[in-house]
């Protein structure tokens, strides 16, 4: 059975200031992953990269505020020039404002799917080419449950979720032919930076599944590396529930 070593590649990870995004990028860095670490706060990225390099990983910050094509170029430009080709994209930037459909304006929906589905759209159109070329590449994309049945107060974020689930599959039809695994991971409630203002909120969500209770983000993490590695050789377009249960209960 094939391990997860990912020595010698490079790995573009968004949302990897904190959360979800810090742990994957921690993880791909520990299975030996040259990981570009994007995100808008400075202090926090390159914090993150000194743990990584501290633990003998190797990593570099990238500042970005993914907001339109202009933006998500940019970052794919800067990847490329600093880390080389880039064989892994993990799309986990995501901005996930709750309350009820009135509750937003133009604004917040716009700003939602410019961050959830422009930037996955044109940093895949970027760099996924160049890894079809090379004939070997993966991307996972980072979704959420509540893009998989409706909720309330879940409307805006789970439909720009629901967006990014059929892109992951419009891409694995795209791009698997030529050797460039999409596939993405729906979390759960997971305990993060984002989530603490949910308080006990998040854990009242949580007990509705089987598992009881709120994810880490070191476990959305492990499925995300899963995906992003060889031990995933034959798995294109899925997306993977990693939510305790609460979409099978």
């Amino acid at each position: 059975m094939p391990t997860i070593d990912m020595s010698g590649t490079t790995a573009l990870v968004t949302g990897a200031t904190s959360g979800i995004g810090r742990a994957v990028a921690v993880g791909l860095a520990q299975r030996g992953a040259h990981v570009l670490l994007a995100g808008r706060d400075r202090g926090r990225g390159e914090a993150a990269v000194r743990a990584i390099r501290e633990a003998g990983g190797t990593a570099d910050f990238l500042r970005a505020d993914l907001r339109d094509e202009a933006s998500a170029r940019e970052l794919a430009r800067s990847a490329e020039a600093l880390g080389g080709a880039v064989d892994v994209l993990v799309n986990a930037a995501g901005v996930f404002p709750f309350g009820p459909t009135e509750s937003h304006g133009e604004a917040d929906f716009d700003a939602v799917y410019a961050v959830n589905v422009k930037a996955p759209f044109f940093l895949v159109a970027a760099l996924v080419p160049a890894m079809a070329e090379r004939g070997r590449g993966a991307v996972v994309n980072v979704g959420t449950m509540v893009a998989e049945f409706g909720a309330p107060g879940m409307a805006l974020y789970g439909s720009s979720k629901a967006a990014l689930n059929l892109l992951t599959k419009a891409w694995a039809a795209e791009y698997g032919p030529r050797g460039v695994r999409v596939n993405a991971v729906n979390p759960g409630p997971t305990r993060t930076e984002g989530t603490a203002p949910m308080g006990e909120q998040l854990d009242r969500l949580a007990a509705l599944a089987p598992a009881g209770r709120p994810a880490t983000a070191e476990e959305i993490a492990s499925a995300v590396v899963y995906l992003a590695g060889d031990a995933a050789s034959f798995v294109h377009g899925a997306v993977l529930p990693v939510d305790g249960g609460r979409t099978a209960a």
